[in-house]
């Protein structure tokens, strides 16, 4: 069977040429977590129709490939699903659940930018997670000259030491307010962060 796993960690590097994205939604079952379609939680994701109750989060994107090579999650991503090669099939409806008798079909091996549908969404600005740090969020020193993200409002495990303000294209562009320059990639990869 395929292993599917979640990782949150901050997007480094600019902008890598676009992979293979699902240009629309698929609607469920007619590829596996393509754009707009839903997951179940819990250690094994499996694909759920998105009125289910099971359903925990949705696609906002889905490339096909490496995440290291292919392109950054969009900022609202509250997380990130890799996918392995293959999956066991599912049943239709609802309450889809694994056909024990069914061999896993072939799935694009590749990387799917998820979104929560409930609060709390770590991925939004200030809120201490998600894929990618952006403008607005806090970070704090975690030594080795590394950041890492934590809650604005201090309500993580540490306390924010400097706060995202702008992005810029270089760090000559940072207002002079500047105390940090935090890597955000994209077209404007320097961040501009002040004390929190």
């Amino acid at each position: 069977m395929g292993a599917l796993s979640s990782c949150q960690q901050p997007s480094g590097g600019g902008s890598p040429q676009k992979l293979q994205e699902s240009p629309q939604p698929t609607g469920f079952g007619a590829t596996f977590l393509g754009t707009q379609e839903c997951s179940s939680r819990g250690k094994d994701f499996r694909e759920v129709s998105c009125t289910s109750e099971k359903a925990y989060a949705r696609v906002l994107v889905r490339y096909e490939g490496s995440r290291t090579t292919g392109p950054a999650c969009p900022g609202p991503t509250d997380f990130v699903l890799y996918i392995a090669e293959t999956t066991p099939a599912l049943a239709e409806g609802a309450n889809a659940a694994p056909d024990a008798s069914a061999t896993p079909s072939p799935v694009a091996r590749g990387y799917a930018c998820m979104r929560t549908l409930e609060p709390p969404h770590p991925g939004d600005p200030g809120k201490g997670g998600g894929p990618r740090t952006v403008v607005g969020d806090c970070v704090y020193n975690a030594g080795k000259g590394q950041v890492k993200e934590t809650a604005c409002d201090g309500a993580g495990e540490t306390q924010p030491e400097f706060k995202v303000m702008t992005s810029v294209a270089r760090r000559a562009l940072c207002p002079p307010t500047t105390k940090l320059y935090v890597q955000l990639g994209g077209t404007k990869p320097v961040g501009c962060a002040r004390r929190a």
